[in-house]
């Protein structure tokens, strides 16, 4: 199975208690499958997965599994610090029928390379269900190195891909050249909207896009470009997407920006962040909002 195209990792909608909005999740859901989106990723960084408890990553997961439109493909999002309990939440997963399982490198201690790659071929092996490797240096502290990565596709057939949130084509690259050589059907993603184009020309498969709980059809539309050879409309919306994501700089967590974004303009997610997440200045986000009204 080939997980390609363009990945929503969803904001996590919450109450004014703080208790997951399911309804406004659903909308979410609704709207971005009517967008053409190729999958969906629940419990993701975008989505505040810190901030939720192992039983709540459960429910967002199964319920995200459940409620997905049925083109859509499902991530499930089964980070953790610990392997048992990555184990636990990547078998529920699978029961509850995602489609693969989401792990990045565990965030707290600094790992050796054998424990990493103890972690994800526990985690291969014990979940049976396909698995896709998450690197995000920024905040855990660890890249995966390039030759582990193509070491766990080799050992483990269910690994089927790689989402790389890190600013460097060459590591994408370097992921293309020496991992889908030995494994065609290993999927390299960035995690990064405005490398989506980038990403595609390094032989590369798609995006994990924050942007795209908000601007799904200019991505969509871009991968869709690509894929049929429009090369001059694809660097038209690679434009586009650089502009929007100035998004990541109004506030330190762009899920909390898009929740606010989509509130302010009237959608039905509340402009709620689990403290200590807070919110971006109104203002800033009116100004934003103005020039880059949401697309859904």
């Amino acid at each position: 199975m080939e997980f390609r195209g363009i990945v929503v990792p969803l904001v996590t909608p919450f109450n004014e208690d703080y208790s997951i909005d399911f309804e406004a999740l659903k909308w979410l859901l609704e709207r971005l499958g009517e967008a053409g989106v190729h999958a969906v990723f629940s419990s993701s960084s975008t989505g505040e997965f810190p901030h939720l408890t192992l039983e709540e990553m459960r429910e967002l997961n199964e319920f995200v599994a459940h409620e997905a439109p049925k083109q859509v493909r499902v991530l499930a999002g089964v980070t953790a610090n610990c392997s048992e309990h990555a184990v636990m939440l990547a078998r529920h997963a699978r029961d509850s029928g995602a489609d693969a399982v989401v792990s990045a490198t565990p965030y707290y201690f600094k790992h050796s390379r054998e424990g990493l790659k103890n972690y994800f071929s526990a985690l291969a092996e014990r979940a049976e269900i396909p698995l896709i490797l998450y690197t995000i240096p920024s905040t855990t502290g660890v890249l995966l190195p390039v030759d582990l990565v193509r070491e766990l596709a080799l050992e483990h057939s269910n690994i089927v891909g790689i989402k790389a949130t890190i600013d460097s084509v060459w590591y994408i690259a370097k992921l293309v050249q020496e991992v889908k050589s030995v494994r065609k059907d290993f999927t390299v993603l960035t995690g990064n909207a405005y490398l989506t184009l980038p990403t595609l020309e390094a032989g590369g498969d798609g995006a994990v896009a924050a942007l795209a709980n908000i601007y799904p059809y200019t991505l969509v539309e871009l991968y869709e470009a690509w894929t049929r050879g429009d090369y001059g409309r694809a660097i038209e919306l690679h434009s586009r997407i650089l502009r929007l994501s100035k998004l990541y700089e109004l506030h330190n967590h762009v899920g909390a920006t898009i929740k606010a974004l989509l509130s302010m303009s009237g959608r039905p997610v509340k402009p709620v962040a689990r403290p200590p997440l807070g919110l971006p200045e109104p203002r800033i986000v009116e100004e934003f909002a103005r020039d880059n009204p949401p697309e859904i």
